[in-house]
């Protein structure tokens, strides 16, 4: 009778544990608080951030004495971050409340449905005080809008600001008046100092990135769609002459650095050593700052005989997320609190506190007679910028457009193809990306087989793991406590590891993308065929390839370097523990900030490399030179420069793990080895290399996985696969294709080949080497 009512009160104990952990779990999910939250995710600067914060709890604290209780999540993303965080959260049928950033995404946002009508919250004399280019809508019926007037109903977008336009920023104390037309700008010759100083460059920009030279491309009369704004054009006569009058800038007049991307440039103009600079509104507030520079903004020049130089415009503002329609079916007042915060962070006294403390160009045309306006130079030259400049087109084609000219201009910058042949590729390229857009892959003959295959390896996989099932279905009946405890950690494994793995396989028998993001449909082996013999091929073996290259070498010289430092370490060695502690600090730094720093040190005119070659050609007679590489803009040094960077990354880890197998080793091994009259190189081959064989096995199996997925060396240290798209391996080119051209079935294809070749491998790579074995 004792064991039986034991075993009763263990259950009855069971129940009530696992019924308590299930309350907590799911009041976890409950509300956390009374008062009614609206959340706010942003793209703010720091600067600006701090007066967003001000005026969100100047509005909590009105909302608050109307009896109103109210809390404001204010979540700062990046562009990426911002973007991909919506795209997942539409799918979860979640998300913030309000948006705010450019307008150039809602293309995006409106094709995933993310984006909710705002026209029946604000008035229509109020919408006509904002400049109407800061304003967005979309037709009632995108396919058939019955007028003009009719299609601009529904209002998805308020600006607060125009933001993202371009001017010229010059120093003072270099020249005293800044060029006027664009003759004028490429005339100028070496500049000098008062006191004779020369100035290395007459100016300096991120001519890496296409959307700054869009000005050169308008100057000339040129611009990336036609009048559908959707046909690109970008092989016209015009396009050419401003890339040409772009290339002749660094090529002919030596007027630009060798190499600059956007730091670079940032740093030079900084440093008192480039006379101009082209950049936006975001960083002239850090020039005029500046100290040891007298920096001015001005429009930039005009093209005689053609248009202005306008560079792309983009207002910022707020947008209703469709989540806040959402919750407002079980919250009522949701919605009229979140377009009340609209609102009031769209009026005249939250823009007004932006202008003056921030000098910002309000959307407002109420605003636009403040005194500061005409009296403040920057703002001037802003409010003139914004006024002359395109809108940039907020439709998904943007982004193939900007993906197909970065490439060949990069070439082009680079000295490698001509005017004519950079705006051949880009207009090829551009098309070809622009149909992969808007292409939805229909299902083949294997589509209906992809459920059933799923259904009988599920099958499968439980007759398989039978007996397994039937001993914790037993189990558990008598260890419910325990299976209690370890049940968060169950659901933690399924949410994080197992549905996302099947999610991801259906995905890769999908055409999911942008164009049917909530609708699409199993299509069968189409991204498959397409990525080993299809239009994509060519690029998927050349980076295969590539990345086994990439690995191999990687993990040769990870564990090469690695042993040999432990074993170094090991020995007898006076202040092992500061070698230690140094020789771990590649490891313990963080990845990005290693491979940022390798980027600069490798950099043509400026980075350490090429300064530390021309310190020895110094000490060398002239046949003996060593060359100067300029390993970011050359393919095959670029990648060499990723692969040096991702060593020294590399090794601390391989170090450590042999140092920890050798400090295992019995030293009576090496002793006996000695009094046989074994040499050092004997008893490392014969001790050293089978002890520590278990021990490394399985490190250089995880350092081979770590490798082949290394996105952020190459993304960083390459800027994204430059020069051209030259440097990629297989992980960054998922990147590209899942959410650039937001092919996500085509990308989740990618990644099941990815996984399946690293698992093909450990199991082959373990099971050859014994790697499991013991020592004996």
């Amino acid at each position: 009778m004792p064991s039986a009512r034991f075993s009763m009160r263990r259950g009855q104990a069971g129940k009530i544990l696992s019924c308590g952990l299930l309350a907590l779990l799911l009041g976890g999910c409950g509300s956390q608080s009374e008062r009614e939250v609206v959340t706010l995710w942003h793209q703010m600067r720091p600067a600006d951030r701090a007066i967003l914060e001000s005026r969100v709890e100047v509005f909590v604290d009105k909302q608050r004495n109307l009896g109103n209780h109210l809390e404001v999540r204010v979540l700062y993303k990046e562009n990426e971050e911002l973007r991909s965080g919506m795209e997942m959260a539409v799918l979860v049928n979640s998300g913030p409340d309000i948006i705010y950033g450019p307008s150039d995404p809602l293309g995006v946002y409106n094709e995933i449905g993310a984006l909710a009508n705002m026209s029946d919250w604000f008035p229509p004399e109020d919408l006509a005080d904002f400049d109407e280019r800061t304003l967005a809508y979309r037709p009632t019926d995108e396919s058939n809008p019955e007028s003009e007037e009719e299609s601009k109903q529904e209002l998805i977008f308020v600006g607060d600001r125009f933001g993202n336009h371009l001017a010229l920023v010059y120093n003072k104390k270099i020249l005293k008046e800044p060029p006027r037309t664009a003759q004028e700008f490429a005339a100028l010759g070496p500049q000098k100092y008062p006191d004779g100083t020369e100035v290395p460059y007459v100016a300096a920009w991120n001519y890496t990135e296409p959307f700054f030279v869009i000005p050169f491309l308008t100057g000339h009369g040129a611009w990336v769609f036609a009048e559908d704004e959707t046909t690109p054009t970008l092989d016209t006569p015009e396009f050419i002459d401003g890339l040409q009058f772009v290339a002749d800038l660094k090529s002919k007049q030596h007027f630009l650095p060798r190499s600059s991307d956007y730091n670079a440039a940032n740093e030079l103009f900084l440093a008192g050593k480039a006379a101009m600079i082209i950049n936006g509104d975001w960083s002239w507030q850090q020039y005029i700052n500046a100290e040891g520079i007298d920096a001015a903004v001005t429009t930039l020049p005009v093209v005689e005989g053609n248009s202005p130089m306008a560079s792309m415009v983009s207002p910022k503002g707020y947008s209703l997320s469709i989540a806040a329609v959402k919750r407002n079916e079980t919250q009522p007042t949701h919605l009229e609190n979140v377009m009340a915060l609209v609102r009031f962070l769209t009026d005249e006294g939250t823009q007004r506190k932006f202008l003056k403390e921030q000098l910002i160009v309000p959307s407002r045309m109420s605003l636009r007679d403040e005194p500061i306006l005409r009296t403040d130079e920057t703002l001037r030259a802003s409010v003139q910028a914004a006024n002359t400049g395109r809108l940039m087109p907020t439709q998904i084609e943007m982004r193939a457009v900007w993906d197909a000219m970065r490439p060949p201009y990069q070439s082009l910058m680079a000295g490698n193809i001509s005017a004519e042949e950079a705006a051949a590729e880009m207009q090829r390229a551009a098309e070809d990306k622009i149909a992969t857009l808007s292409t939805v892959a229909e299902p083949d003959a294997f589509a209906p087989v992809v459920p059933v295959i799923g259904l009988v390896a599920l099958v499968g996989l439980l007759f398989w793991q039978r007996r397994a099932l039937v001993d914790f279905w037993q189990d558990l009946g008598r260890n419910r406590i325990a299976y209690c405890f370890a049940l968060p950690s169950l659901l933690g494994i399924f949410v994080v590891v197992l549905f996302p793995l099947v999610f991801n396989v259906a995905l890769s028998f999908s055409n999911m993308s942008l164009k049917n993001f909530n609708e699409w449909d199993i299509v069968g082996l189409h991204n498959y065929v397409s990525l080993f013999v299809g239009e994509n091929a060519e690029n998927f073996w050349m980076i295969f390839f590539k990345t086994i290259f990439w690995t191999a070498i990687n993990v040769f010289f990870h564990v090469t370097l690695g042993v040999l430092l432990a074993v170094v370490v090991n020995g007898p060695v006076c202040g092992k523990s500061i070698y230690r502690l140094l020789l771990i600090i590649p490891w313990a730094v963080p990845a990005y900030i290693t491979a940022l720093t390798w980027r600069g040190m490798f950099d043509f005119e400026f980075g350490v490399v090429n300064q530390l070659v021309e310190a020895i050609n110094a000490y060398l007679p002239t046949m003996l030179h060593l060359p100067l590489l300029d390993w970011l803009n050359t393919p095959n040094p670029a990648f060499a420069a990723c692969i040096i960077a991702n060593v020294w990354l590399g090794f601390p880890f391989m170090m450590v793990i042999a140092l920890g197998g050798l400090q295992g080793i019995p030293q009576e091994l090496y002793e006996a080895a000695r009094i046989d009259r074994a040499n050092r190189w004997q008893q490392f081959w014969s001790i050293t290399v089978p002890m520590l064989k278990p021990v490394m096995l399985p490190a250089i199996t995880l350092g081979a996985i770590w490798t082949f997925n290394n996105l952020n060396v190459v993304w960083l240290v390459s800027n994204r696969g430059e020069p051209a798209d030259q440097t990629h391996i297989l992980v960054s080119y998922v990147y590209r294709a899942a959410f650039n051209l937001y092919q996500y079935g085509y990308g989740a294809a990618l990644s099941m080949v990815i996984f399946l070749i690293l698992l093909v491998f450990s199991m082959l790579f373990l099971q050859r080497t014994n790697a499991t074995e013991g020592v004996t």
